[in-house]
């Protein structure tokens, strides 16, 4: 399968900027690139790379003029067109067993409050099948409980948040669950990119960049997506790390407003 990816980002600034952005395929998915990626800026303005953060993610570092830039990028990505990994089989490690670098993603982060919502995680899921059944379990939970809406997006809220109002957009379906793993010691990391409309019904609203996350269990990192709560075709994966705090897709050292956003991600028809 083919898909074309891409974007059209417009940011504006009162003065000149600094910013660091999030906005390559991730290193893993590069080899599945028809063509090198290429951000193009206007007006023109040179972006310096840089491999990696500390997370294994691609980023670049620019410093918008004043006025009105656009960020825009194109291209077109190889898939196996295979849903998501289902591994009912795979069991949770003791965290007494995990790797050392593993350790870091049953921590609490900005967006992720383990110790707040450890209480709460436990009466939830305390008797459910430990392994990729307690995930689902979550996976269900957050699911069920939370609302999505565009209208309800918010860059400060958080986990606990998302939990007691009950609504929220991919990121805090991502959030809650996240959190929940990490309370029932199950690592578990969050993820960004491009998710289409592939093989499912199109939604009827503007494509956005997508978030989902990642557990790990039997030694193997799978995904999960609490928001559809079902495998899902054709993710392109852009970054991944603890939460939205580290892996955000522009970060402005300075006051910026984002007055354009278009994303679209579709399968190439078969010619």
């Amino acid at each position: 399968m083919l898909i074309n990816i891409g974007y059209d980002i417009t940011y504006t600034a009162t003065m000149r900027t600094p910013m660091v952005v999030m906005l390559s395929v991730h290193p893993s998915r590069v080899a599945d690139l028809l063509e090198p990626e290429n951000i193009v800026c206007d007006p023109p303005t040179p972006i310096h790379y840089y491999y990696h953060d500390s997370f294994g993610n691609w980023c670049g570092r620019l410093v918008l003029s004043p006025g009105r830039t656009v960020l825009s990028n194109g291209g077109t990505v190889r898939d196996s067109g295979l849903p998501d990994v289902v591994m009912p089989n795979v069991q949770q490690i003791p965290v007494e067993e995990l790797l050392d670098e593993i350790i870091l993603y049953l921590l609490p982060s900005r967006y992720c409050e383990v110790d707040r919502m450890m209480d709460l995680a436990w009466s939830l899921f305390k008797d459910t099948p430990m392994g990729w059944g307690r995930v689902q379990a979550i996976c269900d939970f957050v699911h069920r409980h939370v609302t999505f809406g565009y209208q309800f997006a918010l860059a400060t809220k958080r986990a606990h948040d998302v939990y007691a109002e009950r609504r929220g957009v991919c990121r805090d379906f991502a959030h809650l669950a996240v959190t929940l793993c990490r309370c029932m010691n199950i690592p578990a990391r969050y993820c960004t990119g491009y998710l289409g409309d592939i093989g499912v019904p199109p939604e009827d609203t503007s494509m956005d960049f997508s978030a989902w996350f990642e557990v790990y269990l039997s030694g193997n990192w799978y995904t999960f997506n609490a928001r559809h709560n079902t495998p899902r075709t054709g993710r392109i994966l852009m970054g991944r790390d603890h939460d939205a705090a580290d892996v955000a897709l522009s970060t402005s050292f300075g006051r910026t407003e984002l007055s354009g956003f278009a994303v679209y991600t579709d399968e190439v028809a078969a010619p």
